[in-house]
């Protein structure tokens, strides 16, 4: 039979004494946070069988802090599970005791994301948004510094200079493995087309910037044609790419770089055309999934959520215990790819 821990080994394995040890799991005098903390690393980390009493009671004694989030469209698959993502990293959160108040936009307009992010900064310690750049939303965030709110650039970047950090994965280096994607994968040049949710998203002008200076760099023979603005709608971008399908025969790839790609996927399930163009989207979903293994998508650049998620939680924590110069400007989180043969 298996010996249980005993607090003499526990107490060896944190590398502090029994008599501390004692201290932790009683309560009987105050012990340093960080020594508490190594005595509940300690008793995980060898089964012992108080581990989650010294969890709680670690837990207890943390800061009460009520974390803001706003993200879009509330039906999208994609931000429904970053908004599940985002109250577990709140909840498995060492520095605080947290609640997540996650909110969404309907669309794009920037009059409905001022008032809900105000609406969440008003109950909020600290608030991240997804969000396009504009001078509307700088002030906003402006006025909400000078409160004592520090709001975090989720996805795409804005309000440079003012926000407190960004946080996302590097959207320039995204559009060049898109645009790599698409002159490696075509059977020969032709014309490639590339949808963006709005210009005013700034995540999404450093992908086409990425895309079209690979083109411009590597691959000369392929047209890169004018962008098209989609508002990152399902029905814009099947429409769109339909016509784009049964007008020209000669397009090569098709990027998009924002939402809407479900549009652009029924889009070629409607058509069929008899040369398929190389198809490059973002964000894996399940009916990304499904594209991809019967052939229409060519690869999925993905946000991992959970490192993510993770990141800008502590990012948040930190900026209200160290204030805002302690905060990072940019934070990358790499990005994965998606391909028919790994999903």
């Amino acid at each position: 039979m298996v010996k249980r821990p005993t607090i003499a080994d526990l107490a060896r394995a944190a590398g502090v004494s029994v008599a501390t040890v004692d201290r932790v799991l009683n309560g009987r005098l105050p012990v340093r946070e960080d020594t508490t903390r190594r005595v509940y690393e300690a008793a995980t980390e060898i089964g012992f069988h108080a581990a989650d009493l010294i969890g709680r009671r670690l837990h207890r004694d943390l800061p009460e802090l009520r974390l803001g989030f706003l993200l879009l469209r509330p039906d999208d698959p994609f931000y429904r599970a970053f908004a599940t993502e985002l109250e577990e990293a709140v909840s498995r959160s060492q520095r605080f005791r947290g609640t997540a108040a996650i909110d969404f936009t309907e669309t794009l307009s920037l009059d409905e994301i001022v008032e809900r992010l105000r609406r969440l900064a008003a109950k909020s310690r600290a608030v991240a948004v997804v969000s396009p750049d504009h001078p509307i939303l700088s002030r906003a965030v402006e006025e909400l510094k000078r409160r004592g709110v520090p709001v975090f650039a989720l996805l795409s970047d804005f309000a440079a200079g003012v926000r407190e950090g960004y946080v996302g994965v590097d959207n320039l280096k995204v559009g060049r493995t898109a645009a790599w994607m698409i002159a490696t994968g075509a059977k020969r040049p032709g014309k490639v087309a590339l949808f963006v949710g709005s210009h005013r998203f700034h995540g999404h002008e450093l992908r086409e910037i990425g895309f079209r200076a690979f083109f411009r760099e590597h691959a000369p023979d392929f047209t890169v044609m004018e962008t098209l603005v989609n508002q990152e709608s399902y029905q814009l971008t099947h429409d769109a790419l339909v016509q784009l399908l049964r007008q020209d025969g000669d397009l090569a790839g098709c990027y998009i770089a924002g939402g809407g790609a479900e549009g652009g996927i029924s889009a070629l399930r409607e058509v069929r055309p008899p040369r398929k163009p190389v198809m490059v989207c973002n964000e894996i979903t399940a009916d990304r999934r499904v594209a991809l293994a019967e052939g229409l998508l060519t690869m999925v650049i993905d946000t991992p959520l959970r490192p993510l998620c993770a990141e800008l939680v502590d990012l948040m924590a930190h900026a209200l215990e160290n204030g805002a110069t302690g905060a990072q400007g940019q934070t990358f989180v790499p990005f994965g790819v998606y391909l028919p043969e790994s999903v």
